[in-house]
């Protein structure tokens, strides 16, 4: 499903939005990523009105900075009803982005078959993205352009085979680390992703 005519996309400014990152931006969709609620802070944050987002697809928030293959990975876990943590730059209304990171819940009906999906999203630590996530995500996004997804897609693969880590796992260490760096003490508890992501995520 295609956006509305009425919201095309607004003109790109590189400028992040103000916003309060201690909040956690939620939104329930149906199976094919329809929106059917927003929470306040995903309304103050995005800069769409309530009555602009039902009904509309998810996509429309998608920033062009994004590679397509990261949204073709995470549907087919989510599909499969699989989590799956994703660091995202996001679109707002003004042109603006703000980064954030992904928790999802699924729904399923009497048949086991996924009817809604439940979209929890905290903001990233800058040093994450310019260090890690930024440059990344360019070079997939130039391997999509110039090749198409599939070799973008490659791309991914090898470069998590490289460090024998999945994306999450890779998401999960890259937070891990950044917690290290702000503490004081050397030591900092070691958790699998499920254990880190319940953690942050607060469930």
């Amino acid at each position: 499903m295609e956006t509305n005519e009425l919201f095309k996309q607004p003109v790109i400014i590189d400028k992040e939005v103000a916003w309060d990152k201690s909040q956690i931006i939620m939104s329930k969709t149906d199976h094919r990523g329809i929106i059917e609620y927003a929470n306040d802070v995903f309304v103050d944050v995005c800069g769409y009105e309530d009555y602009e987002l039902m009904g509309q697809p998810h996509s429309i928030i998608r920033h062009p900075d994004m590679p397509k293959v990261l949204f073709k990975v995470l549907w087919e876990n989510l599909k499969q009803g699989v989590n799956f943590h994703a660091i995202v730059k996001n679109l707002a209304k003004s042109g603006r982005y703000y980064w954030v990171v992904t928790d999802f819940e699924s729904t399923k009906n009497e048949n086991g078959e996924i009817t809604n999906y439940f979209g929890r999203r905290r903001a990233v630590p800058q040093e994450i993205i310019s260090n890690h996530i930024e440059p990344l995500y360019k070079k997939l996004l130039q391997i999509e352009n110039a090749s198409g997804v599939e070799y973008s897609e490659k791309y991914l693969v090898g470069f998590l085979e490289e460090k024998n880590r999945s994306y999450v796992e890779y998401i999960n260490d890259l937070f891990t680390e950044y917690e290290k760096a702000q503490k004081t003490e050397t030591t900092v508890e070691v958790e699998d992703e499920r254990g880190f992501f319940r953690r942050f995520f607060g469930n």
